[in-house]
């Protein structure tokens, strides 16, 4: 079988959803460093791997490649414990797949890499300020469910957690308090104490390349 390589930027939260989830599965792969800050995801080498120019992709054998963070989560969890069997569980997994990127990524995620990751929280205020409420409106929804729920589909973890606590561990980094939110946090905690948990930074011994171009 050939190794997984996954093409990635380390502070990324759509990345960390795959180093996380093949960490939790004891899948080897190599990860490639393409800085998104320096122009690397809009070569021509890397557009023939995904035309849309964004980071990860998933190499699945040479030449073979998946993009989007969530249908990479999918398409790892395929016949595991971190995607459930039962056809609505199944779909209730895909519901929140879906409301993370629409929803939730566009207003948290953005805002932390505007403000942490690119250092220009001044420069970009205003937009800042407007995804502040659609932010916080994702975090209610969250919340609201997590109250009643140990995680989000089947009172067990699987790749909905993976793919929302991405971004909402780190929404602090865009200036999102969650201090009122005490079911995410202790949801968060959760996931943190699951087997073979690692940060959003942390390198794993799995093989590792950069680019250093």
């Amino acid at each position: 079988m050939e190794t997984l390589k996954l093409y990635d930027f380390l502070p990324s939260g759509n990345g960390y959803k795959i180093r996380l989830l093949l960490t939790q599965m004891g899948m080897p792969f190599e990860r490639v460093e393409i800085n998104i800050l320096k122009g690397e995801s809009r070569t021509p080498e890397f557009l023939s791997k995904n035309p849309n120019g964004k980071i990860p992709v998933l190499e699945i054998e040479p030449g073979k490649y998946l993009a989007e963070s969530n249908a990479i989560l999918v398409y790892l969890s395929e016949y595991t414990e971190f995607l459930p069997y039962d056809r609505f569980l199944r779909a209730q997994v895909l519901q929140w797949l879906f409301f993370e990127q629409y929803s939730h990524e566009p207003y948290i995620a953005t805002s932390r890499f505007w403000i942490s990751i690119l250092g220009k929280a001044e420069e970009y205020r205003v937009a800042i300020e407007q995804k502040r409420e659609p932010g916080y409106a994702a975090l209610r929804v969250m919340e609201n469910h997590l109250s009643y729920h140990t995680f989000f589909v089947g009172e067990r973890y699987t790749i909905a957690d993976i793919a929302l606590f991405a971004y909402t561990h780190v929404a602090d980094e865009g200036g999102f308090d969650l201090t009122k939110f005490p079911a995410i946090q202790a949801w968060l905690e959760r996931v943190q104490s699951q087997p073979r948990y690692i940060s959003i930074t942390q390198e794993t011994s799995m093989n590792y390349h950069y680019n250093l171009g």
